[in-house]
């Protein structure tokens, strides 16, 4: 019976192609849309998320800062108090902690103690000067960031030769630096190992020598937008890590404002930050000034990709409203077909066809109109959404793949023939309760 309503349907269709067609516009419209939307929504999570994990989602973010507000009108530096200092520039005043009230050496020795299961690692970080590392006609622009061992396991690093910082860089503080294969495209165009090579970087006012000791791959970070001329290769600045202390070696205070520690595998990055929280707020229980605040990159991931799957599944929810045009005009040829085909129902009402046979022909038929327009729709919308691909990589400045949700498309299709047999009801259930007689006798 069902393959046989089927069969019916399709030949319907195709007697009246044009107008299958024209009924099918507004679910293909519907359909299209938002897989399209759901589509390039996809794609922009998987980006944003892999933007995300360049920046590690198990790194705790920990700095130093003010415990309560302040009321910074006409307050002046008192001698015994806090440790509070007063910066006056010309656009106000600026208030830093003193180097005592930071976190010290002793402080990070004792944390990682405190919990030797749950701390993989804690980095350090400095960002230095930018400058550029010169030979002749050679040369290239790089930043310096003095840091530890530990920062190749927060980061996106990978060594193509030589080695990272050491400890002993640190205790030594020695010229040392790791450089990327782009400035090392740039400085030894003659293909010449550059571990163990010095070179002179230039910078606003000294000169420095550093001895390469590695070479990382350079990779852009995340996504962004910019404006204005794109940037030369040979002109990109890269980053050279050198060791944390010879970075500071001109830095008034010896301790730390802030600290990114590395939770250790398997550990619930965001129970860990409340318990740093609440570790440090032990630790600064006599200060009432300042204080440390920690935050995590897996908490900030999760409310953007709730942001953006919101955003998706709104906009969705808006293109799915000509869902609802395109029910309507299924609706709509259903009544045009019933009134056309009275006869023929009376001729199979006369041979014994139940109120039902007729209910069940005519849904299946109107189902087969949204189905077919929901599978074009959902073709249609994964090709404007790979078109689009390239489009949103030069927009976001990153590559973009297409991330095709065939979880998506099935129910997409399944809903577009649900709309089909509850738009179709309306019609089919008319037809069947055509009385026999006045159905054959209708011209």
């Amino acid at each position: 019976m069902i393959f046989e309503n089927i069969s019916l349907a399709i030949t319907a269709l195709l007697s009246n192609k044009m107008r299958s067609i024209l009924t099918m516009l507004g679910i293909i419209i519907g359909i299209s849309s938002v897989i399209a939307i759901m589509t390039i929504g996809d794609a922009m999570t998987e980006t944003v998320n892999s933007a995300f994990a360049a920046f590690g989602t198990g790194n705790i973010n920990v700095t130093v800062r003010e415990q309560n507000a302040i009321n910074r009108n006409n307050m002046v530096q008192m001698p015994g108090g806090m440790g509070m200092v007063v910066m006056t520039g010309g656009r106000g005043t600026f208030f830093a902690p003193q180097d005592y009230e930071l976190i010290s050496d002793v402080i990070i020795e004792e944390f990682r103690e405190a919990f030797p299961d749950e701390v993989a690692g804690v980095v350090l970080t400095h960002q230095g000067k930018q400058g550029a590392a010169w030979n002749g006609d050679l040369f290239a622009n790089i930043s310096v960031t003095g840091t530890n061992p530990d920062y190749i396991l927060a980061n996106n690093v990978t060594m193509l030769s030589g080695r990272f910082l050491s400890d002993s860089d640190l205790e030594d503080m020695r010229s040392v630096a790791v450089v990327s294969d782009r400035f090392v495209s740039n400085m030894f165009p003659d293909g010449r190992d550059p571990i163990g090579e010095q070179v002179s970087v230039y910078f606003r006012n000294s000169i420095e020598i550093f001895t390469i000791i590695g070479v990382y791959r350079h990779e852009a970070m995340g996504f962004g937008f910019s404006f204005g001329p794109a940037v030369p290769d040979r002109e990109i600045r890269t980053p050279m890590y050198i060791p944390f202390t010879t970075a500071r070696q001109d830095v008034r205070n010896r301790n730390h404002q802030a600290m990114t520690v590395v939770a250790a595998r398997g550990v619930n990055v965001i129970e860990f930050t409340d318990t740093i929280i609440d570790y440090f707020a032990e630790v600064y229980r006599y200060n009432n000034t300042w204080g440390v605040d920690a935050t995590n990159m897996e908490s900030i991931l999760e409310e953007a990709m709730a942001a953006l799957n919101a955003i998706s599944i709104a906009v969705a929810a808006i293109a799915a409203i000509s869902l609802l045009v395109g029910g309507i005009g299924i609706m709509n040829i259903m009544l045009v077909s019933v009134t056309e085909r009275t006869k023929e129902i009376g001729i199979r009402k006369a041979l014994g066809a139940k109120n039902r046979h007729i209910r069940l022909q005519f849904i299946t038929e109107s189902a087969i109109i949204a189905a077919i327009g929901g599978v074009i729709g959902a073709t249609l919308g994964t090709l404007i959404g790979l078109a689009a691909m390239p489009v949103f990589s030069m927009i976001m400045e990153t590559e973009m793949e297409l991330v095709v949700s065939w979880g998506v498309i099935a129910l997409s299709v399944a809903f577009s023939a649900i709309i089909g047999m509850f738009f179709g009801y309306y019609p089919a259930n008319k037809a069947a309760k055509l009385n026999p007689i006045d159905a054959l006798r209708y011209e």
